[in-house]
């Protein structure tokens, strides 16, 4: 699975990890995350992140 990094402030969002502060479990794809999360570091929206190449 693709990490994604908010561009914003650099935070990578890894699937593999999940955003367990925000009861994202670990194995959740970028793409299945909820129309409102956010960055947990910046606040922004999922529209700021961008895919980072393997």
């Amino acid at each position: 699975m693709a990490r994604w990094e908010c561009e914003a402030c650099g935070y990578v969002y890894d699937p593999v990890v999940g955003d367990p502060d925000n009861d994202i479990e670990p194995g959740t794809a970028f793409e299945e995350l909820p129309d409102d999360w956010v960055c947990p570091e910046c606040g922004v929206g999922k529209e700021y992140f961008r895919q980072l190449r393997p």
